[in-house]
């Protein structure tokens, strides 16, 4: 279960939410192995609790449109829970080389308890969009069909009536389904992981950390941030962007569509800030863009980015 308070995630410990590295103990191992997760927690099945929450909080600005609309408290959960799994696949690590395998297979069955519940909670945010999904439908729709058969044969109208009504709702179902599985599988991202990018409304720097073919928040989040006013709707990639505290230090993450972004001018070499960035990657490039961490990449399969080659570089190099 998600609870939406003020913090970072906990499970029997807190995390430092400008440093999330800061409350990890340096890994030592000449010292006993004593993990801030407690014994009785991780036994206690089904204690998984997240706490995300904004590190900032600024003043409403009444119905006036403002970059505050694009807010994204789903997406803020989402990288929690992704630095939470990380976070714990570190430690099962650790158990391992201190020897503590007792403690290294709790923590394991932990991580497994969080796996799924992110599992579900993808699951609930992005909808039905999956080919193991559309091929569910289709064999339903296969038996209902053959049970109208017999209902007919039979002559049982009451329940052939019932049927039919059945699979009607289910066809539309599935062409819905059908349609957003295909928007999954076609979609071309104008942007990548780790691009410095620029509002083109609102003008504050961001960097890309996640990415969705389509809108995937609720209908009040949409209405909000008037989506539907949008030249291509709900139905375009949408970005989950780590903003620059220094541009703006109360919008933290937004979730923003594809249209309403833009590449920088010219190489951004500028300093970035925001507290996520330690954990998402590695560094910047030499274009200045940030380097994702692999499960990053691996979470929304994504290749590595190569800077082109650049001859005169080279040469430039050979030079100095």
């Amino acid at each position: 279960m998600v609870t939406n308070v003020l913090g970072a995630y906990s499970i029997g410990h807190h995390v430092n939410a400008i440093n999330p590295r800061a409350d990890m103990a340096p890994f030592n191992a000449n010292m006993a192995f004593t993990p801030s997760i407690r014994q009785s927690d991780i036994s206690r099945p089904g204690n998984v609790r997240v706490e995300a929450g904004w590190l900032f909080k600024g003043g409403d600005k009444g119905s006036e449109l403002d970059a505050s609309c694009e807010r994204s408290e789903s997406a803020n959960e989402d990288i929690l829970m992704f630095f939470f799994q990380l976070d714990l696949a570190t430690r099962v690590q650790y158990a391992l080389n201190v020897e503590q395998y007792e403690i290294a297979q709790q923590l394991r069955n932990k991580l497994t308890e969080v796996e799924s519940e992110v599992n579900k909670l993808q699951e609930n945010r992005r909808g039905s969009a999956s080919k193991s999904e559309v091929q569910d439908m289709a064999i339903s729709l296969l038996r209902l069909r053959a049970d109208l058969q017999i209902a007919i044969q039979s002559e049982n109208y009451n329940l052939a009536a019932e049927l039919r009504d059945e699979i009607s709702k289910l066809e539309a179902e599935s062409l819905a389904v059908s349609v957003k599985a295909q928007a999954y599988e076609n979609v071309q991202y104008a942007f990548r992981l780790g691009q410095k990018v620029k509002h083109k409304i609102f003008g504050y720097r961001a960097v890309i950390c996640g990415m969705d073919p389509v809108c995937f928040e609720s209908k009040s989040w949409m209405e909000t941030a008037n989506i539907e006013k949008l030249a291509r709707g709900p139905d375009q990639p949408f970005y989950q962007v780590l903003v620059d505290v220094h541009e703006d230090p109360n919008l933290l993450v937004a979730y923003v569509p594809e249209e309403n972004l833009l590449p920088p001018d010219q190489q951004d070499m500028d300093r970035f800030d925001h507290p996520y960035i330690s954990f998402l990657f590695y560094g910047a490039d030499a274009a200045g863009d940030l380097i994702p961490i692999k499960p990053l990449r691996e979470k929304y399969n994504q290749p590595r980015h190569e800077l082109p080659h650049d001859p005169q570089n080279e040469e430039d190099g050979k030079d100095v």
